[in-house]
């Protein structure tokens, strides 16, 4: 069995489970590794949206991004909207589509401005038209708003390009957008969720984020299952090619050890042939002579009985006639 199981056909069978094997175990863990670090981030994506509103200046600072325990935290803010150095950011999706989030900084009354994003409105007939944008409330404003991150082409996919037109931007990146700006800009900026007073229009909110942990648990249990048909298969190859040496080898066995008596061209058990004839006679020449027979021509292999004795006559009787 060991020479079955150790051929250079079944050695490379061998090798390809003792890779993928391994693999498929360590693709599930990672899969459920990822399963574990979104539910994590969820978990605290809710914690944060669920807290209790805090003041900007207590989670962030000028020059400093938004650390990743503090994102999404409700921040407020009181100040007036500086709406000379408003930005409209481009490509993102609305109730209506793709369109613009309009970017206003918020100046507070310490000097110091948040970037807030009002929220969401449709794309104009062309790209270089100027949108219709809702003005933002005159006087002071009080606001409230979830913290987010600065915004990079890496955690965005968002490709930076150039040629847009004046006052749009691709991406919400707060330290470029600080450097054209003539006050200090806390890091991060915030999502509009409130603000008071409200105004006589405003743009569409940016709806909460989706919490979604992925397929990556489902996808785990794929993996660990592909596995477990691995070694199924290979179990049941190795049982099959086991079996079939095992059947193909007794069969080899009887056709070899069959007696005198029953070869096709030995003697019987009482000296004759196994036609009944002579001994020793073998098969074949009856067989030819059986042919030489068949192809013969009608009445070629009989003769009429007067033929045959006349045949027996002897000599001396057709001299005496």
């Amino acid at each position: 069995m060991l020479r079955i199981l150790l051929s250079p056909r079944m050695l490379a069978f061998h090798a390809l489970v003792a890779l993928i094997v391994p693999s498929f175990i360590w693709l599930g863990f990672w899969q459920l590794h990822r399963w574990e670090d979104k539910s994590a981030a969820v978990a605290l994506q809710e914690e944060n949206m669920a807290s209790a509103a805090v003041p900007a200046d207590r989670l962030t600072s000028p020059g400093e991004d938004v650390s990743a325990a503090e994102q999404w935290r409700r921040v407020t803010a009181t100040g007036h909207y500086d709406a000379e150095h408003e930005l409209l950011v481009r490509n993102r999706d609305g109730s209506g589509g793709v369109g613009l989030h309009v970017l206003t900084p918020l100046v507070t009354d310490g000097g110091t401005a948040l970037l807030v994003n009002r929220g969401w409105i449709e794309q104009p007939p062309t790209a270089t038209a100027r949108p219709d944008v809702p003005a933002p409330p005159e006087g002071q404003v009080t606001v409230t708003g979830r913290l987010r991150f600065s915004e990079t082409e890496e955690s965005t996919g968002i490709r930076v390009r150039g040629g847009l037109p004046e006052g749009q931007v691709m991406l919400i990146d707060v330290d470029r957008i600080a450097g054209d700006l003539p006050y200090p800009v806390y890091g991060g900026y915030a999502e509009l969720t409130e603000q008071r007073p409200e105004g006589a229009e405003h743009p569409e909110a940016v709806p909460s984020p989706e919490m979604n942990t992925g397929m990556n648990l489902s996808y785990a249990v794929q993996w660990w299952v592909f596995t477990l048909i691995a070694v199924g298969g290979w179990v049941f190859l190795m049982r099959r090619e086991v079996a079939e040496a095992r059947s193909g080898g007794g069969g080899t066995e009887d056709s070899g050890s069959g007696s005198g008596a029953d070869s096709p061209g030995g003697d019987g058990a009482d000296g004759r042939g196994p036609d009944g004839g002579a001994p020793g006679r073998a098969p074949e020449t009856g067989l030819r002579e059986a042919a030489t027979a068949a192809e013969a021509p009608p009445g070629a292999g009989t003769k009429a009985p007067d033929e045959t004795r006349a045949e027996r006559r002897s000599p001396n009787a057709d001299a005496r006639s």
